[in-house]
């Protein structure tokens, strides 16, 4: 059963007494460095595995991410002609163009919309800065829309994840093998 250990060893790691120190570091570090993983990965099992501290990671989580954010944003303000062949290289450009205008028509909002958006918010911090967004617009539709999103996906996992658990782990295997397949079609897809 592959993928009932992968989740059993996600699910002990969450458990470690370091977690919350690898879960701060992944959160701050995805706000401004291509390709990383969001925060979500680390903070889903850990609000699973100890729901009574859910709502704790997710403020670590949105403390860090914004604290990255910052960064991202000072990078585009400041070192954009450094990071902008890495947005070419791993495929980030169009995604970038998209967010520039994004910010040019609604500002604020947009940075909003960039916690529950596809687009990883790298890109809005890093576009932020390029395009001079106000600093502290900029935080507040942070913490906002970050904040909603984890905080949300970590009271949602500590109230309703332990009463699903049960059925998630009789049906990993099957969950996990379809999830590797469309990963394989979608990467077909778009090399061919």
């Amino acid at each position: 059963m592959l993928f009932e250990k992968l989740y059993r060893g996600v699910m002990q790691f969450s458990r470690q007494q370091k977690a919350p120190y690898y879960l701060s570091l992944l959160s701050f570090l995805e706000s401004f460095i291509l390709p990383f993983p969001p925060p979500d990965v680390m903070l889903a099992p850990m609000a699973l595995a100890r729901p009574a501290r859910a709502l704790y990671f997710a403020g670590l989580t949105l403390v860090f991410s914004v604290l990255g954010g910052l960064v991202g944003y000072l990078i585009g303000a400041f070192l954009f002609d450094l990071a902008q062949p890495f947005i070419v290289d791993w495929g980030y450009q169009a995604r970038f163009e998209t967010v520039t205008d994004w910010f040019e028509r609604w500002g604020f909002w947009a940075v909003l919309v960039a916690g529950f958006s596809p687009v990883p918010y790298k890109v809005f911090t890093i576009a932020a800065g390029v395009l001079n967004l106000a600093i502290i617009p900029f935080l507040l539709a942070s913490i906002i829309g970050r904040g909603t999103r984890f905080f949300l996906l970590a009271w949602c996992l500590a109230r309703f994840g332990p009463a699903i658990e049960a059925e998630l782990i009789k049906y990993i295997e099957i969950i996990g093998w379809v999830i590797v397949a469309a990963l394989l079609v979608a990467i077909g897809l778009y090399y061919f």
